[in-house]
């Protein structure tokens, strides 16, 4: 029992499943596509909303030194990830992976978690791309109904010249000047900007591949051009005393500011480095993936990682580290520019909301299409491998995740989202990193197209890196992480162990 639980799928059943053209998905995507969409999806959240929250929260100014520290790990991790991209062109990201390497319990493992991690980014970006929107119709004299733009159970108040916020948005000094009990507040319902952008980009990705990636390609190309321009203004904003201090003294509380805060930052903010694992989710959408996975994802790294570290220094260099927790930060570094930069606001706003609409669109096309891979496998329903027949998407898969998408983006707050996105992600870096060093001992003679240099040192210490980033985060975020992995333990043991397509063909 306990050496079938282990049992790895055989590479060359993996690689005819690439080859074969029966499986429904249509190989459009290029080269410029796969790095686009890894950039369409790392050049988001972390960005537009994360970079404040986490430098106001966990590591002030020095939070350049956490995306340093982030970068450093993904580029380990995404050295392991073009091995396998390259070797094993099917879709599954690190699921398929794991089950190649490490078994189909782990692999399982693997796959559940991805669906933490896809789903709950989606939901996560989704949050961040209702702040923007609120936002932006707010200066055009559009107000959304207050109780419609937040979590369930979110009281919001109304702070004088700043609109509504949650308490919990503000700096220590903001509270002190500010008599609570005579503001006006309402109780959140639900997020409903957040559900609405879920929805239309679910129906996009339903229609079809090409038209979704040609989509995200405008995405990209507006919010890459804005970021560089903001980035080039703002350098001549940059007040130094706002550096100082650069890594603020701890408060005694571990992950709060001090070196431990950077360490902190660097986990939180990870999950905004997932793109790169949703390029490999696309691979049997690639037209060439052997030669083209490698390139997709360490370009769409390497680009996101300069732009993301620019951003920081920037950004913080422009406001105090704490007047960031918002949900727009980006945009209170432009209103800390003065009037004369008053029409770089909506530019911003309308790139960020672009920008945040491409990571929602690459996490979404993701989710369905672990679900493709684990079904095909026997270890979740057929109804999830179904392919549409006119469109050649994987549109139950999708729906569904859609679906649940929208309900957490509905109800859940960014700050809890975020957290369980980056344990998720850190988890399934760590896999692929241990991956490679088994399959190099188990099946050196197999060609790789794309090898990791010096292995077993890269993935080994990208697997230590990623560990200590996933224990700097919060014991609460572990708890949930155990939770849910508790409750993939029981759909596994309960339907995957008995259907699964492998297990079956041993039996004969």
């Amino acid at each position: 029992m306990m050496k079938s639980l282990f049992a790895t799928k055989p590479l060359n059943k993996l690689l005819e499943e690439s080859q074969d053209s029966g499986t429904g998905l249509k190989r459009t995507l290029t080269r410029l596509n796969l790095t686009t969409l890894g950039v369409g999806a790392i050049i988001g959240a972390g960005i537009f909303v994360l970079t404040g929250q986490a430098a106001a929260t966990y590591a002030g100014p020095a939070i350049v030194l956490s995306f340093v520290v982030a970068g450093f790990a993904c580029a380990l991790a995404g050295l392991c990830y073009a091995e396998f991209a390259s070797m094993i062109p099917i879709a599954g990201s690190a699921y398929t992976y794991g089950y190649a390497t490490l078994g189909e319990f782990i692999a399982w493992i693997i796959g559940w978690d991805l669906i933490l991690e896809y789903l709950f980014a989606a939901s996560t970006v989704a949050v961040g791309w209702s702040g923007y929107v609120v936002s932006f119709l707010k200066d055009f004299g559009i107000f959304l109904p207050t109780k419609f733009t937040a979590a369930t159970g979110t009281v919001l108040y109304d702070i004088p010249n700043m609109g509504w916020k949650p308490l919990s948005s503000l700096s220590k000094e903001s509270l002190a000047t500010l008599n609570i009990d005579s503001l006006q507040h309402v109780t959140a319902i639900m997020n409903l900007p957040a559900m609405f952008v879920v929805m239309l980009l679910v129906t996009l990705l339903v229609i079809g591949i090409s038209e979704s990636a040609n989509f995200n390609n405008l995405m990209v190309i507006i919010k890459v051009s804005v970021i560089i321009v903001f980035i080039g203004i703002g350098f001549a904003f940059i007040k130094t005393g706002n550096w100082h201090p650069f890594i603020p003294k701890n408060t005694g509380e571990w992950g709060h500011f001090g070196i431990s805060g950077i360490f902190r930052g660097a986990a939180v903010i990870f999950f905004a480095y997932i793109g790169f694992d949703a390029v490999s989710t696309a691979a049997q959408e690639s037209k060439n993936p052997q030669r083209d996975m490698p390139w997709g994802i360490l370009g769409s790294l390497s680009i996101s990682t300069v732009l993301y570290i620019l951003m920081a220094i920037v950004l913080t260099g422009i406001v105090s580290y704490t007047q960031l927790n918002v949900a727009d930060p980006v945009a209170v570094g432009v209103d800390a520019m003065g009037s004369s930069m008053f029409w770089l606001r909506p530019i911003i706003k309308i790139a960020a909301i672009a920008g945040l609409s491409s990571v929602i669109l690459v996490m979404l096309l993701g989710q369905p299409r672990i679900f493709y891979s684990m079904s095909k496998d026997g270890l979740l329903p057929p109804a999830f491998s179904r392919v549409h027949k006119r469109f050649k998407t994987p549109h139950v898969s999708t729906i569904v995740t859609g679906i649940a998408a929208m309900i957490f983006a509905g109800i859940l707050p960014i700050g809890i989202l975020g957290e369980l996105v980056s344990i998720g992600t850190l988890l399934a870096f760590v896999i692929v990193c241990v991956g490679i060093i088994f399959l190099r001992v188990r099946k050196p003679e197999l060609h790789r197209p794309f090898r990791t240099p010096w292995v077993p040192y890269i993935p080994a210490l990208g697997a230590i890196i990623c560990l200590i980033q996933m224990f700097s985060l919060p014991l609460d975020t572990w708890l949930r992480l155990i939770v849910w992995m508790a409750i993939g333990l029981v759909i596994y043991f309960t339907y995957g162990i008995s259907h699964s397509v492998l297990r079956k063909s041993k039996l004969k």
